[in-house]
Formats: structure tokens, C-alpha cells, sequence
């Protein structure tokens, strides 16, 4: 009777094989879910942003140039906004920079929003 199997060095090289294709799978997952998380964090913090340009122009009054900053509680987690107003060589219209920061002395805003308002 001729029986013919894997030796054990083919069936080691086949384990190395899978065991680096798994290790690549599991790096590749990893990044994929610290990316999501990023998005997601971006994403709130454009929101949040968004927010405090609305809340400027519904307030109808002229932004002022000096920082004004505040808190706000979105999915769980507390983002720190400052905006203030920038003149234009139009003296009718103001910019408005919005910074959002998930840590209050972050060096880098998580976003950043800029829109004009026009003065009544």
C-alpha cells in the first residue's frame, strides 16, 4: 500500500502562511475600526460646530472679534467650541471662524467651519 501525506515541513510552512495572512487581516481590522472612530469624532465635532453658527446668526446680533468659547455634550462626549467674528473689506459683512477641540487645550481643532453674517 502506497500512502502519500503532507510532510512536517509543508505542514509548517502552510500554518506560517496562515498565521501571517491572519496577523494581516487583524492589523488591517485594527486600522479600520481607529479610522471609523476618527471619522465619527470629526463628524460630531462638525456638527457641533455647525451648531454655534446657527446659534450666531439666530442671535441677529454682530459677532464681536474676540474668542467666545463654551462646551457642548454630543454622543457622550464634551467638545470645547470658541468662535469670533473677523472683519472683511466689506464693512457689512463678518466672517465667523468656528474651532471645535475634543480635549479644551488641544494644539489642533477636530474641525473647523467658517461662514459669513451680514450686518442688519
Amino acid at each position: 500500500m502506497n500512502c502519500r501525506g503532507m510532510t512536517l515541513l509543508e505542514v509548517m510552512v502552510a500554518m506560517a502562511i496562515f498565521a501571517i495572512a491572519g496577523l494581516t487581516l487583524m492589523k488591517t481590522v485594527n486600522e479600520q475600526v481607529v479610522a471609523l472612530a476618527t471619522l465619527e469624532e470629526k463628524t460630531f465635532a462638525s456638527w457641533v460646530a455647525d451648531n454655534q453658527l446657527v446659534t450666531v446668526r439666530l442671535a441677529g446680533s454682530w459677532p464681536n472679534l474676540s474668542w467666545n468659547n463654551g462646551t457642548t455634550e454630543m454622543a457622550g462626549h464634551t467638545y470645547y467650541w470658541r468662535w469670533r467674528g473677523i472683519e472683511t473689506a466689506d464693512p457689512k459683512f463678518r466672517a465667523v471662524d468656528v474651532e471645535v477641540r475634543t480635549e479644551e487645550k488641544a494644539p489642533n481643532p477636530r474641525a473647523t467651519l467658517r461662514s459669513y453674517v451680514s450686518k442688519n
